[in-house]
């Protein structure tokens, strides 16, 4: 042994060894503090931060138009005038897991052909008409029940009996916000009944992807505003709170639900500003509330809830769901579904034609619909119809659809889907194709599976992308 190395060149004695890795050790230490910096750093990443789609989208955002209940295709979008033969004819439908008898029933309003493109619109819905070229009239729906809950489950989640993150949970998991002042999901007067919360729920998805409920009429949203604290205190206040919770997020490592606190902590502070301002639709032209029909002392009214959405989706929220209940007719169709189409009819068309004159349609995709629709048959006791999940009526606008067009196509009594079929969750693919996610991709790891919104199903309609 000569200077600590042995003869034999190949081998070290102990104390050289400990020697010369001296340097080693402290580089392992270097390493792991690396490494856990750089895991601090991956915590305090924006979950919501823009992320890049698997394909070239052509929508940005999706306004989604829900009328709870079920509308009838048959009084509405889908004209049969052979119903006016058949009327009185007993068949049979099958419905919420029964078989049952009807009389078939015409429709009791007219139908005209819309002076743009030709389609036969109900008299009920004279301003759709008149935007109809831009219209994608998707006649061949169908989904897996006629029964109310499972069914809007079904719409905004995908599945029927199983609690699943909803369709705008999904959609802002795959691509993010735009906007840092405002949710990226947002529910207008959602419903308490069919579903509840259950149909802005992101459920297994992180906290963060949740949508965030704003009510119209009184407050839009309670508690908005501190009334203890000034915007100032509130800061210090704030900042001292989420110190803690980074520090506990820097010990735990990567913890979605310590990361939803946080970003909803900061959201929350920043929406003092920015909520009031984005549903201030006093800021609005004559002209524009004309066109939506908006009367300042209705401002909670379906009307107001179309203008706010355009303005919600100018601030940059990525998803906004609107909600008008109601349209159950089983009874007193003849009363109320008149009324039901009134109310809506004159804001969405504004709110179509508002998105085009500003240049937003191309990449807005307004869908309308309900869970399902209605039989060509009436009910035993009423002038209504029953629920119809085998062929029903739902449309899109803008966001890369062709405009002008019909797809799909009900029986000669409208009983049925036959041509151009679309199920809930082909439309989820296409929606979600539309906006540059590929629904097969768009997955998410929980107990023990993967997870997507269509499930194991689903086709992109391709036959009405623009």
């Amino acid at each position: 042994m000569e200077n600590g190395v042995t003869k034999d060149r190949n081998l070290l004695s102990r104390r050289h060894l400990l020697r010369t890795a001296a340097c080693g050790f402290g580089y392992l230490a270097f390493a792991a503090m690396a490494t856990e910096s750089a895991r601090a750093e991956a915590a305090y990443r924006d979950p919501l931060s823009p992320k890049a789609p698997h394909i070239r989208p052509r929508a940005k955002r999706v306004i989604f138009l829900y009328m709870q209940g079920g509308p009838s295709q048959i009084d509405t979008f889908d004209y049969k005038p052979r119903l006016e033969k058949l009327a009185g004819k007993t068949v049979e439908f099958s419905g919420e897991g029964q078989q049952f008898k009807r009389k078939l029933r015409p429709s009791d309003w007219s139908f005209q052909r819309s002076r743009k493109t030709g389609f036969y619109f109900s008299e009920l819905v004279p301003h759709l008409s008149e935007v109809s070229p831009d219209l994608c009239i998707l006649r061949g729906m169908h989904t897996d029940s006629s029964a109310h809950v499972q069914a809007a489950f079904m719409l905004h989640t995908g599945a029927m009996n199983l609690v699943r993150p909803s369709m705008g949970s999904w959609i802002v998991y795959g691509l993010g916000t735009e906007t840092n002042n405002l949710p990226a999901f947002v529910t207008i007067n959602p419903q308490s009944s069919l579903g509840g919360t259950q149909n802005y729920s992101s459920s297994f998805l992180p906290a963060c992807y949740q949508g965030t409920r704003f009510s119209l009429g009184g407050d839009v949203m309670p508690h908005i505003k501190n009334a203890s604290l000034s915007g100032a205190r509130q800061r210090r206040y704030l900042d001292l709170l989420q110190a803690g919770n980074q520090e506990h997020l820097r010990r735990s490592g990567v913890n979605p639900d310590i990361e939803g606190l946080i970003h909803s902590y900061e959201l929350a502070y920043r929406m003092q500003g920015s909520v009031p301002d984005a549903l201030d639709v006093s800021r609005e032209s004559p002209a524009t509330k004309k066109l939506y029909g908006v009367k300042d002392d209705y401002l909670h009214l379906f009307s107001a809830q179309c203008l706010r959405a355009r303005r919600l989706a100018e601030a940059g929220v990525r998803f906004i769901q609107l909600s008008h209940p109601g349209w159950d007719t089983h009874v007193h169709q003849l009363r109320d579904l008149p009324k039901l189409c009134r109310a809506v009819d004159q804001p969405i068309a504004a709110l179509i034609t508002d998105l085009k004159q500003r240049g937003m349609l191309d990449d807005t995709l307004v869908v309308w619909g309900g869970e399902f629709g209605r039989t060509p048959a009436e009910e035993n006791a009423g002038d209504g119809r029953p629920h119809q999940a085998h062929g029903y009526t739902m449309f899109l606008a803008g966001g890369g659809v062709k405009g002008g067009i019909l797809h799909g196509k009900t029986d000669e009594t409208g009983a049925r889907a036959v041509e151009g079929r679309v199920h809930i969750h082909d439309l989820h693919a296409t929606i979600l194709y539309l906006l540059g996610l590929d629904h097969e991709r768009l997955v998410y790891r929980h107990a023990g599976r993967e997870f997507r919104l269509t499930d194991v199903y689903g086709r992109v309609a391709k036959e009405i992308l623009a």
